[in-house]
């Protein structure tokens, strides 16, 4: 870890030769381990150390950026300098008004020392664990263990100064036959809150069930998805709908809709990076603190998250804290977004399912049309027939176009018990319970 004071000095360094109007500095540090197996082996163990600061400039109402991940004085001038240079040949804008003032940061423990210290061996240990269990069982299993830390700072002109440290440790596996898999994944601050066994257990008899699955026809099926589909729909409202950008620019599916009812009266998801029960960050990329938003509350569209640029374009709202580096093209986006869990188990939602789809999670989903979450995707690792009540047999993937949010109005029980889990791409962290739609539309089968 580069620490709080050297980052601290090194920030300052670059806010003191900046002739900018207003200057930002944010530097984001990582030492990340991996532990990959296949073949119910580790072939490959590889430790990557990296640190990336970015300047921003502001002169006038036009704005620079450039970035090193070098942290040499000249390559830190250079840095520096090149975002002069990207200012003065930029146009206005007219819609950017200032950087963040400072705000009071809240302290969130973020930072296990158990993860930081995690040895090659250690990981080992608990791949180990999952591919004796696959073999035992005379299958295979492939995947991943990785533990990091992670250092944010930002430091502008205007007097902000924020540091934050934490750690994550996350392990996913798919067990294979020749006929199935099966998929298991956690994530955690600790790496020791991780259960290898657990998860290899978990994979390796969603595998067993899901042998010799047979074909079965596309159609409207209602479903039961466990937290893996449900991670995929929630970070599927989040991206293109849950961000004040999309709103601004008519594209997410809250646009003219706050206030309403849009979805299952049982559904409540929001945004919170000073909750424990995720991977918490006290603030976002421009020092702001975060807060919690309420994005839909009892199923009423409630609100979406805002950084300063976005906020600054309407009247009233403020920064939430949801900013990413600058530049980019999403704009704000909702990185700690939990689901009110329910009050049914998955076996009772089961139980309670006359005919439908069980679900262990979605594969290669893509958006079709953000203003009404329709997305296309496929069904993976474990999908299997439920009929009276019952798991029946393991079917063959299925292919589905579907609205999340139609989907989302067809609620028929909430899980009880969550889980933590990462976005497929992003540092987006979700904490998300098991779903029972009455309705899913599969419109095509694998062979």
């Amino acid at each position: 870890m580069l620490g709080q004071r050297r980052i601290e000095e090194l920030a300052q360094s670059i806010l003191a030769q900046s002739p900018a109007d207003q200057t930002e500095v944010l530097v984001m540090a990582e030492d990340n381990a991996l532990t990959r197996f296949a073949n119910s082996a580790i072939h490959q163990n590889v430790a990557e150390r990296d640190a990336v600061v970015r300047v921003r400039v502001v002169l006038g109402s036009r704005v620079g950026v450039a970035s090193t991940n070098s942290l040499e004085k000249d390559a830190l001038a250079r840095a520096l300098e090149t975002a002069l240079g990207i200012a003065r040949l930029g146009p206005e804008n007219p819609h950017f008004h200032s950087l963040p003032a400072p705000e009071p940061i809240p302290t969130v423990e973020a930072f296990s020392e158990s993860t930081a210290a995690c040895t090659p061996e250690q990981r080992a240990k608990g791949v180990g664990a999952i591919c004796m269990q696959a073999r035992d069982a005379g299958l295979v299993a492939s995947g991943a263990l990785t533990t990091a830390t992670s250092e944010t700072a930002v430091a502008n002109s205007l007097g902000i100064s924020a540091y934050h440290a934490a750690t994550y440790a996350d392990l996913n596996t798919v067990v294979m036959s020749d006929t199935s898999s099966g998929y298991a994944h956690a994530l955690a601050q600790d790496v020791e809150e991780l259960d290898s066994e657990a998860i290899g257990r978990e994979a390796v008899e969603k595998c067993i069930r899901s042998q010799n699955p047979r074909p079965l026809e596309p159609g409207e099926y209602a479903v039961v998805l466990e937290p893996y589909a449900v991670q995929d729909l929630t970070f599927m409202l989040s991206y293109p709908g849950f961000g004040a950008m999309a709103l601004q620019e008519g594209r997410s599916f809250m646009t003219g809709k706050l206030g309403q009812s849009i979805m299952d009266p049982c559904i409540s998801i929001w945004d919170d990076g000073l909750d424990l029960a995720g991977i918490p960050a006290p603030f976002d990329y421009e020092g702001v603190p975060k807060q919690r938003v309420d994005l839909i509350e009892n199923g009423v569209a409630r609100g979406v998250v805002y950084d300063s640029y976005h906020a600054g374009k309407e009247e009233g709202p403020v920064s939430t804290g949801h900013a990413l580096p600058s530049p980019n093209s999403i704009g704000p986006l909702a990185l700690n977004t939990f689901f009110a869990p329910g009050d049914a188990t998955l076996d009772e939602m089961v139980e309670s399912t006359e005919r439908g789809v069980y679900v262990t999670r979605f594969w290669y989903t893509r958006p079709v049309e953000p203003a009404r979450v329709v997305i296309t995707g496929m069904t993976r690792d474990g999908t299997l027939l439920i009929e009276d009540g019952e798991i029946a047999y393991p079917v063959k993937n299925l292919r589905f176009t579907q609205s999340y949010l139609e989907a989302l109005n067809s609620v028929e029980a909430v899980g009880r018990d969550t889980k933590l889990l990462p976005a497929t791409w992003s540092v987006a962290r979700y904490r998300v319970p098991g779903l029972k739609l009455g309705r899913f539309n599969f419109t095509g089968a694998t062979e």
